[in-house]
């Protein structure tokens, strides 16, 4: 067993990241930043879970864009092939659980 202080978490870069568990195929990890991400659909399922600040996520249905603010403790869970990039505004801790592979 380990601890891990998520909240407190910094990484060197902007989404650098912690492994906080391997289940094979699938990874749950936390990230920090205050940079946006880039536009990206992953290979499978995702979960996104703001630890600590607040996260503007932008995502594309139907060829629109819709931005949707997520403080500590909001999640998104996006299916494969869903659309969208996260814009931190300041500081974000997020807890990412995707597969591997993902982008």
């Amino acid at each position: 067993m380990r601890i891990v202080a998520t909240r407190e978490f910094l990484a060197d870069r902007p989404w650098g990241s912690a492994l906080l568990a391997d289940f094979g195929d699938v990874a749950a990890r936390v990230h920090s930043t205050d940079q946006p991400y880039r536009w990206h659909r992953n290979t499978g399922p995702e979960l996104f879970l703001v630890v600590d600040g607040v996260v503007d996520m932008h995502v594309r249905r139907d060829g629109a864009e819709q931005v949707i603010r997520l403080g500590a403790g909001d999640a998104a869970a996006f299916d494969e092939g869903d659309e969208h990039v996260a814009h931190p505004v300041g500081l974000a801790r997020i807890l990412v659980v995707e597969r591997k592979d993902s982008e």
